[in-house]
């Protein structure tokens, strides 16, 4: 094995140390596994493409690594979350503040997906009876994200106030949500009914928790069946509950805890699909 053999292996070994180092500070600091997964691709990613001890990092080796990114085609919103992990390994590692003063392009602002209380009613109907339609009944009536369904426990639902916690949701806050008075109903049937019992409200036959993707596929299965033809994801009926309940009055500032954002703003945007649905009102001059 000649010098640069080594020399690499000698690298590889004080990368993969560095990327230990990163995952269990990430997890110390509470971060979902979702966004840990994404966290650690991104900066393996980064620390292989540098080929760079951290003490000898530059300006340029940024720029240049986010150029490659951006010639692979990523979106704005990718390049986005790639300049997070920077700024966050850069920071916490070598105390760098160089991504300070590199701009990256803004992400593109779209409005949410959402479905119409028809299109919600067909989705529901073209669920299978029992624990699917219960699930995606939940994720609607409660605006709740999928990970969050996921992880709801039994101990956590309030039947009486009808009302449940969601425990460390994003952002590690805890939250109260409303729940439906029909959708209790059901749910205790079905918990009542189920062979063996479980922890968590929604979970395999065996009583072990499902996955997010589980949920999606669900989705994807019951949007087919349905003859929706939208891109429909578990996120669309989080979206679809909090404009249905803005077009029927309900205060924002309600809809923002209900939804668990921190920023009034990232609330704001589902002012921008309720007016895309008055758009669709007739004016009463032409019904004369």
């Amino acid at each position: 094995m000649n010098n640069l053999e080594n020399k690499t292996n000698e690298l590889n070994i004080d990368f993969e140390k560095k990327l230990k180092e990163i995952k269990q500070d990430l997890i110390i600091e509470g971060y979902s596994n979702k966004t840990l997964e994404m966290y650690m691709f991104y900066a393996r990613d980064i620390i292989y493409f540098l080929n760079k001890n951290f003490d000898i990092l530059e300006k340029s080796d940024i720029i240049n690594y986010l150029a490659h990114k951006k010639e692979e085609n990523c979106s704005n919103s990718t390049i986005a979350f790639i300049h997070a992990v920077l700024h966050y390994v850069l920071k916490k590692y070598k105390k760098l503040y160089i991504l300070e003063d590199i701009k990256i392009p803004k992400k593109s602002k779209s409005l949410p997906k959402i479905l119409t209380i028809d299109e919600i009613k067909e989705l529901f109907k073209a669920t299978h009876f029992g624990r699917n339609r219960l699930m995606l009944q939940f994720l609607y009536g409660s605006g709740c994200r999928v990970s969050e369904a996921v992880n709801l426990k039994v101990e956590e639902l309030n039947f009486k106030e009808r009302t449940a916690t969601i425990r460390s949701g994003k952002g590690n806050k805890d939250r109260m949500i409303i729940l439906s008075k029909n959708w209790i109903t059901d749910l205790k049937k079905y918990l009542n009914h189920k062979k063996i019992k479980s922890e968590f409200v929604f979970s395999k036959k065996n009583g072990k928790q499902l996955s997010t993707d589980t949920i999606q596929r669900i989705v994807r299965k019951s949007t087919k069946k349905a003859g929706i033809n939208k891109h429909v994801t578990p996120h669309c009926l989080r979206h679809s509950y909090a404009t249905h309940l803005l077009e029927k009055g309900v205060n924002i500032r309600y809809i923002q805890s209900l939804l668990g954002h921190s920023n009034l703003n990232t609330t704001q945007i589902y002012t921008n699909v309720a007016n895309e649905q008055l758009k669709k009102i007739e004016s009463p001059l032409d019904q004369l």
